[in-house]
């Protein structure tokens, strides 16, 4: 499943008339990026939610033919939220464990490494990465491969060991077992599969941008452009 539902409030204005996942990076839309790789991976059925200027993302990607998937999806009135716009799509998603990837953002990760992973029911497996200068703070800690939140201010508590949660994971449906339809963040849903101990996870050290903000585009685009200049 890709999340594309956002309306992007912090891209504005290119936002205002295009939406996130269609904006262009290095020549291409973002979207596209995450459909290819996750084509090259192995899926054949993508599930994208869609609200904010959904119909741009719909009239782009199509049924999905041209890259040798299906796609299907998710329509939401008003944006649902993450873990909102998650169990709307259930339906669509089916009984397996799913691989969920936020649009707007852009990764050198391999997303084999997670679709060749077994999960035990009701659990998710999810991809943290080093924190970026707009989320110093992290989000958890990594203790094996077990995800726990950060204990903010307590004592001994180190934030270099923090990592954030990079919009990519491997969910079995059952996560969400007796969640109610609505508006609905994930943050909750993972802080109590925490307690439950069914919160788990790895760190990837490769590159990651939360393309959130004109400034982080053109950085991300630097990177690219220096990247093809060495690779050539």
């Amino acid at each position: 499943m890709l999340l594309a539902a956002g309306k992007g409030e912090r891209m504005r204005p290119l936002t205002l008339e295009t939406p996130k996942p269609l904006i262009t990076v290095a020549g291409k839309p973002l979207i596209d990026y995450h459909i290819e790789k996750l084509v090259a991976a192995g899926v054949a059925k993508l599930v994208i939610n869609v609200s904010w200027l959904g119909q741009q993302i719909e009239d782009h990607c199509g049924d999905g033919r041209r890259w040798g998937c299906a796609i299907y999806y998710s329509r939401e009135d008003t944006p649902l939220e993450t873990a909102g716009g998650i169990i709307q799509a259930l339906p669509l998603l089916g009984e397996q464990p799913f691989l969920l990837v936020n649009a707007d953002i852009w990764t050198d990760f391999a997303f084999e490494a997670l679709l060749k992973l077994s999960i035990e029911k009701s659990s998710a497996q999810l991809v943290l990465v080093d924190n970026p200068q707009h989320n110093t703070a992290g989000d958890f800690t990594l203790q094996g491969d077990t995800v726990e939140r950060v204990a903010r201010g307590a004592p001994g508590d180190s934030r270099e060991e923090t990592l954030t949660y990079a919009g990519i994971g491997l969910y079995d449906p059952l996560f969400f077992h007796g969640c109610t339809p609505g508006k609905r963040p994930l943050l909750p849903l993972l802080e109590r599969a925490i307690a439950e101990n069914r919160l788990f996870g790895k760190h990837y050290p490769g590159h990651w941008t939360d393309v959130g903000t004109p400034e982080r585009r053109s950085a991300l685009e630097q990177h690219l452009a220096e990247a093809a200049s060495t690779d050539a």
